[in-house]
């Protein structure tokens, strides 16, 4: 190991330590300037399709324009069809020459029905889908539930998800870019919530927003690491990030409290996104599966001994059972 990536591992460890330094702009800045950090503008996406729900906004939105601008055509998924054909629109009218393009479509991931019409429309119309961006799904302050009466927190970012990813598994194995992706973006949120199956739904007389999406993101990293055992990676590779604190509108309408504390440390969308553009772009990502990331660097999914805890096989099995026996997914 050279003089420059043991410096660069040193400074990253020092900045990962607090999360004040890590999580907020502070950390991509100063990452982003350490030796082996490559500039993403001239990778090439041309000829790929790439799905990211959640795309008319924040994140999702971010990710969307960057994969376009390397050339990929994107398909971006919204809970209405007409505003994220809209926002689709928009996107290209700002896209440089020589860019790929982006569509819209309608999906609630909430709603497995929904789900299962997203797959079967894009099915139709694309001939592979080459990376899979599970991005939708919001924190919210009140509990919702979708149709069938599962909590909306959980259904969009754990059952929606499951479904997606089993019902396109085969085309993304499929891709002439092999391996296909499929890429979660997650919370560092998920940190202070061990995984738990029995109590992943918040009763309405417990509920709390940020402990809801904590202990969904936390669920949503234990599959992305569950995928990656059960399919092989010459097929398709499975990575779960977190964007840091980045400044969304999601995080606006949510946490206003938060965002007017922290404020100007927020990393704008951009910087948030960077590590899944990354993730979908790189060649490095390609050659593993099952990891956790944040600004392009394996994370250990656990910061807690208690959290660590309650990692157990027999809580993870139960989760994939539960994930399968609500989707009716066929899954490996």
């Amino acid at each position: 190991m050279s003089f420059a990536d043991v410096f660069g591992t040193v400074v990253d460890k020092v900045i990962e330590a607090p999360v004040v330094t890590s999580f907020t702009k502070i950390g991509y800045q100063v990452r982003s300037r350490l030796p082996g950090w490559e500039d993403l503008s001239t990778a090439s996406l041309r000829g790929r399709t790439v799905l990211v729900t959640g795309g008319t906004s924040g994140l999702g939105l971010a990710t969307a324009e960057a994969l376009a601008t390397l050339g990929a055509e994107v398909v971006i998924t919204g809970r209405q069809r007409e505003r994220a054909s809209t926002v689709a629109d928009q996107l290209n009218q700002s896209l440089p020459a020589g860019a790929g393009s982006v569509s819209g479509v309608g999906a609630d991931m909430s709603e497995l029905d929904a789900v299962r019409a997203l797959a079967d429309e894009l099915l139709a119309n694309h001939q592979s889908i080459d990376v899979l961006i599970h991005n939708a799904g919001a924190l919210t302050a009140n509990r919702r539930e979708n149709s069938a009466g599962i909590e909306a927190t959980v259904a969009s970012q754990i059952f929606g998800p499951f479904l997606l990813t089993a019902l396109l598994l085969e085309t993304l194995g499929s891709s002439s870019y092999k391996p296909g992706r499929v890429l979660t973006m997650s919370s560092g949120g998920m940190y202070s919530a061990g995984l738990t199956v029995s109590g992943l739904e918040m009763s309405a007389e417990e509920y709390g927003g940020s402990e809801q999406y904590a202990l969904a993101k936390r669920a949503q990293v234990t599959l992305n690491e569950m995928w990656a055992s059960r399919v092989p990676s010459s097929d398709v590779v499975f990575h779960a990030m977190h964007p840091g604190w980045a400044d969304t509108p999601g995080v606006a309408e949510s946490l206003p409290k938060f965002r007017k504390i922290v404020g100007p440390l927020l990393r704008s969308p951009e910087e948030g996104a960077d590590t899944m553009v990354w993730l979908a772009a790189d060649d490095r990502p390609a050659g593993c599966s099952g990891e956790f990331w944040l600004d392009r660097t394996r994370r250990s999914i656990h910061k807690l001994p208690t959290t660590k805890r309650t990692d157990t096989v027999e809580l993870r099995q139960e989760l994939w059972d539960r994930c399968v026996e609500v989707t009716g997914a066929t899954a490996p």
